[in-house]
This record gives C-alpha cells, structure tokens and sequence, in this order.
C-alpha cells in the first residue's frame, strides 16, 4: 500500500473544528464536508487539494472534539495520508476507524515543506521527500489497521 502526492503543511494543534467548522456538522454527506476542510485555516485548500495529496503537520493534529467529521471530510478531500509530528489520541483512532492513513514521524513533518513531492510506503513506513531526496522512517502499520485502511475502515473490514 502506497501514498503519492504533492503536501500541504500546517502547524501545531490543527483542531478539528479547523479542519471542519462546527457550522458543517449539521450533514453527514461526505462530499459536502469535503467542500469546507480546513477552510478556517486554508481558504484554498478544497481548490488546491488533488487525489492523493499529503496533509503535513507538526504537533497534536486533530485535537479538540472527537467528532470522526474531521478525518472523513479529509480522506472524501482526497488526501492520502496526514503526517504528523503528533496526533491527538481520538483523531488518531477516529481516523484509522474511517479508513485514513496517519503516520507519526517527527523528523518529516519538520523537514517536509509546503508543496514538496511526498511518496509513501505504508509497509514499511518509508516516507521519500521526492523534492529533497530525503527519507524518514516511521513506524509501518500493524497488519490488523492495514486490513482496516485497504477495507476503507473498520465497519468494512468487519463486513
């Protein structure tokens, strides 16, 4: 399993109401929370984001509420995969839940920059800053959250 794509990077203690506004929580349509990720942070994000592209981001992603909102309007945005120094506990399981690739590794999300061409190996944790000809290793998945992930989450892979 692997991830390819051009990052888009933020910093410490992106919350989950940055990444979707408590005034989008009245839907459950995954398109339409989509629409509004990260727009209180990144106006231009839902416009610049692509099929595939990596979120970068330092410490505590995805603190504040555990609404799994948060990681379902990123993985319907397109994003591949969140690289973050640290991520709060609850996104961290809301996100392996809905099927989102996460990966914790401190030295690439400091060394990762905005626009840099990221490629992903989930086997073995392997990340390659194509743009710097730099890899970082991170701790691969455990088998049982790469069948949760390929099944797109945890109630398809109970299915």
């Amino acid at each position: 399993m692997k991830a390819h794509g051009t990052v888009h990077k933020f910093g410490d203690n992106v919350d989950t109401d940055v990444i979707i506004p408590a005034r989008y929580l009245n839907t459950s349509d995954h398109k339409e929370l989509a629409s509004h990720c990260m727009e209180d942070i990144d106006k231009d994000f839902v416009k610049n984001v692509k099929d595939g592209d990596i979120i970068v981001a330092n410490m505590n992603f995805g603190c504040g509420s555990s609404r799994e909102h948060a990681p379902i309007a990123i993985k319907a945005s397109g994003v591949g995969c969140v690289i973050a120094s640290t991520f709060a506990r609850i996104f961290y399981r809301n996100a392996i839940n809905i099927g989102l690739p996460i990966l914790e590794c401190d030295e690439a999300a400091k060394d990762i920059d905005a626009g840099n061409e990221v490629e992903i190996d989930f086997d073995t944790g392997m990340i390659t800053n194509i743009t710097k000809n730099k890899t970082y290793q991170a701790q691969p998945f455990p088998d049982f959250i790469k069948e949760i992930i390929n099944k797109g989450g945890l109630l398809n892979s109970l299915k």
